[in-house]
């Protein structure tokens, strides 16, 4: 059976681990069909990180539209739940001017969320949730990640220890469910795509990979990531808030807090974004409708995404 695909509208989609030129290749891209930008990067959503976050900078904004950039504030919580649904209405207004959506980013759990929409599970308690906040706050995250392993070892594994909203979200679920959350997660599976898209992932050598990240570390610290940090601490913010406890800037504060030197801080930023880019390739590496591309192909991205976009509107369907 055949049916048209412009029952869905048409997005292209731009994914990949860290430092892998995304950004870069969906500036140049984006123009050339007429398109904004989405982004799905769960640490760029929030004001005031912009170093840290590898945020497009003012210039490249102004290039090419951007939604979904500093729309919170640091002490703020964001979610794919709020993301899907932000996205979803920022596609609308795109695709009514008559342009194409470009969602570009990493964050994996935000794309399925917003393709394939929210898995279905226990509405949040506050009360729990408040209880287990407090547990972070004065254990530290690892501990809280140390329970999540204790109850939930699947859902452990793929958590970072530092991911506060996450770890306590499925330890909501299995106080709920008595169910990991990857079990849910894989009964759902996200099969019900949303829009009619192509994926184009971003990646390099791991040994590229690893210096392109190097580099990022040592560029952050040049353009001024240490007095980012020194900035938002000055305007209120507590260390222990979400942004501040991912890896670029928990290594600052330790550097602050004279735990480190310089030269520890940078290892090991580059360290924990290694890491975090096999994390994101990992989660990426699932989707066999990935099609993979090196940075350096920038013609045969662009011959991929004209193709797509002016191909018949008709796709099998089972």
């Amino acid at each position: 059976m055949i049916i048209a695909a412009a029952e869905k509208p048409r997005v292209v989609i731009i994914l990949g681990p860290t430092a892998a030129g995304k950004t870069r290749a969906a500036i140049e891209m984006a123009p050339r069909f007429s398109g904004e930008i989405i982004s799905a990067d769960s640490m760029q959503v929030y004001r005031y990180l912009n170093i840290g976050t590898a945020k497009p900078k003012a210039e490249e904004q102004r290039s090419v539209r951007h939604h979904l950039i500093d729309v919170v504030d640091p002490d703020e919580e964001y979610s794919a739940a709020r993301f899907a649904e932000e996205a979803g209405l920022c596609i609308e207004k795109i695709i009514a001017q008559g342009k194409v959506p470009f969602i570009v980013g990493g964050t994996g759990l935000y794309i399925d969320s917003l393709l394939g929409g929210l898995i279905e599970g226990p509405p949040a308690d506050p009360e729990l949730r408040a209880y287990y906040k407090r547990h972070a706050v004065q254990h530290g995250s690892s501990d809280l990640h140390q329970l999540l392993h204790r109850r939930d070892a699947a859902a452990a594994a793929r958590i970072h220890p530092h991911d506060t909203v996450r770890i306590i979200r499925a330890l909501e679920v299995w106080e709920y469910t008595g169910r990991s959350i990857v079990s849910r997660q894989r009964d759902h599976g996200f099969k019900e795509e949303r829009y009619y898209c192509i994926k184009i992932g971003l990646n390099a050598e791991r040994s590229h990979l690893f210096e392109r990240i190097s580099e990022r570390a040592t560029r952050m610290i040049q353009d001024g990531l240490i007095q980012e940090v020194e900035d938002l601490l000055s305007r209120g913010y507590p260390d222990r808030c979400l942004p501040l406890q991912s890896f670029s800037y928990r290594s600052v504060m330790e550097f602050l807090k004279g735990k480190l030197s310089i030269e520890e801080m940078h290892s090991i930023i580059a360290r924990d974004t290694r890491h975090y880019a096999k994390r994101q390739l990992t989660w990426f590496k699932r989707d066999n409708h990935i099609v993979w591309f090196k940075p350096r192909e920038s013609d045969r991205i662009e011959e991929t995404v004209r193709q797509f976009l002016e191909s018949p509107d008709t796709r099998p369907v089972d």
